[in-house]
């Protein structure tokens, strides 16, 4: 089964790479890593350095999990991009990392995690961090 993360370089990212790294190891998951700007900008903090992807690569490849790291340039939210890849591939699970926000944040700028939950073709699994693993 592939499982598709959305990977932000934050603690959230961090979180849901760890979960889908353990995952991976205990079932022999094959992982695809999904990074992308705001709306395809890559000047925005969400878009990870080619170091970052590098180090990420680097530890999938030492784990012995078959994986792919894919960044997207085009002008396209996060949830579409992570949404897209989960059909393209037919994961059968895609993990996401969660922060709080407040109820005035999320009526502003609208809730990346909320559109993957609606819209992804699969199961969802959230973590926030400091979770364990499962």
């Amino acid at each position: 089964m592939d499982i598709v993360i959305g990977y932000l370089p934050t603690r959230e990212g961090s979180a849901a790479l760890d979960q889908a790294i353990a995952l991976a190891k205990s079932g022999g998951h094959r992982l695809v890593v999904v990074n992308t700007g705001k709306n395809g900008d890559n000047a925005h903090p969400s878009f990870a350095s080619a170091q970052d992807l590098d180090a990420i690569t680097a530890e999938l490849t030492e784990a012995g999990i078959e994986h792919e790291v894919r960044q997207v340039t085009a002008a396209t939210s996060a949830a579409a991009a992570v949404v897209e890849t989960a059909a393209e591939v037919g994961a059968g699970l895609v993990v996401i990392g969660m922060r709080r926000r407040s109820p005035v944040g999320k009526i502003l700028t609208g809730s990346t995690a909320q559109a993957v939950l609606m819209d992804a073709p699969c199961p969802v699994l959230s973590i926030k961090p400091g979770q364990r693993p499962l």
